[in-house]
């Protein structure tokens, strides 16, 4: 599945390029609100609408906004450089407390690392995981705009930074970061410092059960709004590593207890045979795509379960590259039926079905924790470190194919998954606040694999550095319906 190919290895490059581009604004922006509003703290959150929502401690308005983007441009205009120092962890905070940066600060009290690198531009100073690019010039593709009580920095596209993609907002999924930063509250932290500090303090248990119950609490009420609008066909569709199964087999459970009759139908085992299967454009079987899937038959068997028919559920054998006859369903008066894959939000999956009887949700890892005010904790590197320990752990893969492969996830979720989150009736979050606490023991000696001579080295450091920011959480506190035991195991589901 993972061959060593150059293009995997190119857009590898490119993601790194990409992030490089991205720290590199972030710290340009950061100068910039130094200079128009230096008494007020800046914070970049989640990422939404192809870039990251930021905020000042006081409502910017649309003249505000302007004046930001503007200077902006005469910083990077004039380019300076971006100059890089090695610090001790005493030295960093000398540092950051005469910026006020109390943010990082905190970082820094929990970490045992003996240094760190601290960056400074004009004369401010910042601290990233992904080095920025040696001078501010260097990054020239962006704009600003305004959004709730702050604005989105827009970035170029990962495989073309010269182009600058069209903004669309994106009211849902800036709703869904709300609800779970009110999550972070409940918890009583929204950055990695206060995470260590409170596992440190003993808090890991108590902060695992609560991640965990918040997310049954979310999943009940998922499924006391279906039962109540009595839909019969549910559609879950989110990226790679999501969570989506367990998700899926929760939600069940939930229904189950609200009195109706679940079947769960994974669009995957609707697959086109291998011979008509499309192929991308470097010949490979594409299984990303829409065309992949048997749309006419999902159509026909939903229509004949909706109406009490007798179906004989499709098994795609992936070896084969076949369709088998499965298990004969049939779905009761009080029955709903569960659609699971990535496609689920898009209308051309099921177009023969009624609207107004579907309900769709989307689901994610979006992360609602900080590293600090200006470095988030990236949603698709909270799938990618799932993957790794799914795949190199119980799938056979190697790391570096997991690596190079996951340029190509990207693209297919770009295209076939993200143009149609707003067209959800519900987003879940799958993340879980503790989650790199857990995955770090699994990850880290898997990634100490990849030697400096491999062109997924970068990559591994980068993974490495991150994990080095959290304090370990024991993974006998996961219990064994949580999303997490997808990807770690352990999980009392059967997949």
């Amino acid at each position: 599945m993972f061959e060593k190919d150059n293009k995997g290895i190119e857009e590898l490059n490119k993601l790194n390029l990409w992030r490089r581009y991205q720290t590199t604004l972030s710290f340009v922006l950061y100068a910039a609100i130094r200079r128009l509003f230096p008494k007020n703290y800046l914070v970049i959150e989640h990422s939404v609408s192809l870039g990251f929502y930021c905020r000042l401690d006081h409502i910017l308005t649309d003249h505000d906004v302007v004046r930001i983007e503007m200077e902006m441009k005469r910083i990077i205009k004039s380019d300076p450089r971006i100059k890089k120092t090695t610090r001790t962890i005493p030295e960093a905070i000398r540092i950051f407390r005469k910026e006020r940066r109390s943010d990082i600060l905190a970082l820094f009290a929990s970490l045992r690392a003996g240094s760190l690198p601290v960056y400074e531009l004009l004369g401010f100073h910042d601290s990233f995981g992904m080095p920025p690019l040696p001078t501010a010039g260097s990054a020239t593709r962006f704009c600003l705009k305004k959004f709730s009580m702050g604005f989105i920095i827009v970035f170029p596209h990962w495989q073309d930074l010269s182009q600058l993609p069209e903004y669309v907002p994106q009211y849902r999924l800036a709703k869904i970061f709300d609800e779970y930063t009110e999550w972070s509250h409940i918890l009583g932290f929204c950055s990695v410092g206060q995470l260590n500090d409170a596992i440190r303090g003993g808090r890991g248990p108590e902060i695992v059960k609560v991640s965990e119950a918040l997310h049954e609490k979310k999943i009940g009420f998922l499924a006391d709004r279906i039962s109540r609008e009595r839909r019969k066909v549910v559609l879950v569709a989110g990226p790679s590593s999501a969570g989506k199964t367990t998700f899926t087999k929760r939600l069940a459970v939930q229904l189950l207890v609200n009195g109706l009759r679940p079947i769960i139908v994974s669009s995957d085992n609707y697959f086109m045979p291998h011979s008509r299967t499309p192929r991308d454009e470097f010949g490979r079987l594409d299984f990303e795509g829409i065309k992949a899937v048997d749309i006419p038959k999902l159509n026909r068997d939903l229509l004949k379960l909706i109406a009490g028919k007798r179906v004989v559920m499709p098994r795609f054998n992936f070896l084969t590259g076949r369709r088998v006859g499965g298990d004969t369903v049939q779905l009761p008066d009080n029955g709903v039926a569960l659609v699971e894959g990535i496609h689920c939000l898009n209308e051309e999956l099921t177009f023969r079905i009624e609207r107004a009887i579907k309900f769709k949700i989307y689901i994610s890892a979006l992360t609602q924790l900080n590293i600090d005010d200006h470095n988030r904790v990236s949603t698709t590197d909270t799938r990618l470190m799932r993957r790794i320990v799914r795949d190199t752990y119980y799938r056979g893969y190697e790391v570096t194919g997991v690596l190079r492969h996951w340029g190509s996830v990207r693209s297919g979720e770009e295209k076939n998954i993200y143009p149609y989150q707003e067209e959800a009736d519900e987003m879940f979050n799958s993340a879980l606040v503790y989650e790199p606490s857990i995955l770090k023991k699994f990850c880290v000696p898997i990634l100490k694999k990849i030697r400096r001579h491999m062109p997924e080295y970068e990559e591994a450091r980068r993974l490495l550095s991150f994990f080095a920011l959290f304090n370990s959480v024991e993974e006998r506190d996961v219990p064994s319906n949580s999303i997490l035991r997808e990807f770690i195991g352990g999980s009392s589901f059967v997949y």
